[in-house]
Formats: C-alpha cells, sequence, structure tokens
C-alpha cells in the first residue's frame, strides 16, 4: 500500500513536470512511429471499406504483431504499447498508475481544462510518457455506441473479443493512451 501510494506521488510529480516542459520527452517520437504504423493502416482500411469491417479486421488480426514489429526496431530498453481504461483487447489491459493517469485525463476533459500534451510519470527508473487518443469520427465506427456500429463490425468485435470494453465512446472522449516507457532514465522535474 506504501509502495502504490509513493508511487502515485511521483506520478503527480512527473505529470506537473510534463506540463511545464517545454520540448516534448523522447518518448513522444517512439510513440508517433507506432502510432504513424497504425493509424496509417486504419486510414486505408476505413477508405477501402468505410462500414470499417476491413480496419477492424486489421486490428482484430495485425495491430498486436504491428506494435511488436515496431517495438523491434527501438533501442534496447524502449517499448511502446497502448491501453485504455475501456480496453478491447485483454493484453492492453492498464495497471494501476495507467489507469490513474488515464483518469485524471478523463476529469480534465469533463472540467474543460484537457490539454493535449504527453504525461511524463517516473516509475521506478522507468519514464512512462502518455499520449491521449482523443475518439474521433472514424474511430466511432469501431468505438461508438453500440447501435451505431455496423453489426457485421460488432459481430466480429464479439467473435474476436468476447471481453470487449471499448464501445460506447462519443467524439472527444479519452479512448486511450499510447505509452512509451524507456528503462534507466529518470524524467526531468
Amino acid at each position: 500500500m506504501k509502495k502504490s501510494l509513493l508511487l502515485l506521488g511521483c506520478m503527480t510529480i512527473g505529470v506537473m513536470a510534463a506540463e511545464q516542459a517545454a520540448t516534448p520527452p523522447e518518448g513522444v517520437k517512439y510513440i508517433k512511429m507506432l502510432g504513424k504504423e497504425l493509424k496509417g493502416n486504419l486510414v486505408k482500411y476505413l477508405k477501402q471499406d468505410p462500414s470499417g469491417l476491413q480496419a477492424a479486421y486489421f486490428c482484430s488480426k495485425s495491430a498486436e504483431d504491428l506494435t511488436k514489429k515496431v517495438n523491434a526496431e527501438f533501442p534496447k530498453g524502449v517499448r511502446v504499447r497502448r491501453t485504455a481504461l475501456r480496453y478491447r483487447n485483454p493484453e492492453n489491459k492498464p495497471d494501476a498508475i495507467d489507469t490513474e493517469v488515464m483518469k485524471k485525463m478523463e476529469a480534465a476533459i469533463k472540467e474543460g481544462t484537457f490539454k493535449k500534451k504527453p504525461v511524463v510519470v517516473d516509475v521506478g527508473g522507468v519514464e512512462r510518457v502518455y499520449v491521449p487518443l482523443i475518439a474521433k469520427k472514424a474511430c466511432l465506427k469501431c468505438h461508438g455506441p453500440v447501435a451505431k456500429i455496423d453489426p457485421k463490425v460488432h459481430e466480429l468485435i464479439e467473435k474476436k473479443y468476447p471481453g470487449d470494453k471499448a464501445v460506447g465512446f462519443h467524439e472527444g472522449d479519452l479512448r486511450g493512451v499510447i505509452v512509451a516507457e524507456i528503462s534507466g532514465k529518470k524524467s526531468q522535474k
């Protein structure tokens, strides 16, 4: 319990430091590399099939492998992953620190004080950089209210992810985050 409170205290300091930083943290460049790969594929599949079925199929079949491929290109000690409070793939389940960061982001969105900036957290010598993913109209094809998702897309999602929690979003909601973890690096405070 003490360790959890200490980590959350450190996280708060890291969050404040990131908000004051003038230049983006190093982890942002790694996040952009993964984001570019994923977004490029999703845009391509959504253009081919506006229903979202091909994009959903791509995510269910290839997103994790693509994430592993991109991570293999990074220097030793660097890893990028995706997570969300309401996740689809159980492999992307958030830990306690991820959850706390995302809850703060959601609260800021509700309060109207949200700034789409990276959040930096030092977790025992590992710098975590969080970049928020805000739901856009195109995201709602697979992540929107169930009644508005194409039935074939919803059927595929239910088949691939029986415990899916990643639906019911609206434009502007926090869909999740991409996290870069850099070992042996302390965040600047």
